[in-house]
């Protein structure tokens, strides 16, 4: 398949494309940052942009079979990326006719904060409350926009893929579950080569 990756210089987005080229998917990083895929020369196209722009979006788009968005807020809890970036990515996928987009939100936004431990509705409604309000922003344009996608509430850490975790539209937790980005991502390009998760929220937890 022809795979767009936005945040591809990111931390998930960057298992994404190696996931993705192992598996032999032609595959387009969508960076503001070239420089970081340098190594890639070669085995994936690259292209400069910003995910919040939707003329930039429009141009790298054209003839992609799926949009695999794996953005990060970095630092911030307070940023409003999310929406920015879901407002851009509908409407551009709309215009270049892609209809399938993958894109990483987080446990705890929409729906999915009635299964959250104790601490995590802490956490989600005092120290994180901007930037989950953001993501339930963008996810309610996703939502809306006529296309195809798949949400993805999760809670992410490092470490190396393991293929043993859960996925389900509803997962009730416990404490503050885990699960690493090489299992994100595997999940996403499972989803984006699949019709099993469209127009489902999926909640991955290990």
């Amino acid at each position: 398949m022809k795979l767009l990756v936005l945040g591809a210089t990111g931390a998930t987005g960057r298992e994404v494309l190696t996931q993705a080229l192992a598996a032999g998917h032609d595959v387009t990083a969508f960076a503001r940052a070239p420089a970081a895929l340098e190594d890639l020369a070669g085995r994936a196209r690259v292209v400069i942009g910003n995910a919040t722009s939707v003329p930039d979006l429009a141009a790298a788009l054209p003839g992609h079979d799926a949009v695999l968005a794996a953005l990060g807020s970095g630092n911030s809890i307070k940023s409003d990326i999310a929406s920015r970036a879901a407002k851009a990515l509908t409407t551009a996928a709309a215009q270049a006719g892609v209809p399938r987009l993958v894109v990483l939100s987080a446990f705890g936004v929409g729906g999915s904060l009635g299964d959250a431990s104790g601490v995590q509705k802490m956490m989600y409604r005092t120290f994180m409350r901007s930037l989950f309000g953001d993501k339930a922003t963008a996810d309610q344009l996703i939502r809306a926009s006529g296309l195809d996608w798949t949400l993805y509430p999760v809670t992410l850490t490092n470490g190396p893929a393991t293929s043993d975790y859960r996925a389900a539209e509803r997962l009730p937790m416990k404490g503050m579950p885990k699960i690493s980005r090489a299992d994100v991502a595997a999940f996403m390009l499972t989803a984006a080569t699949g019709t099993d998760w469209i127009n489902r929220t999926a909640v991955l937890s290990n």
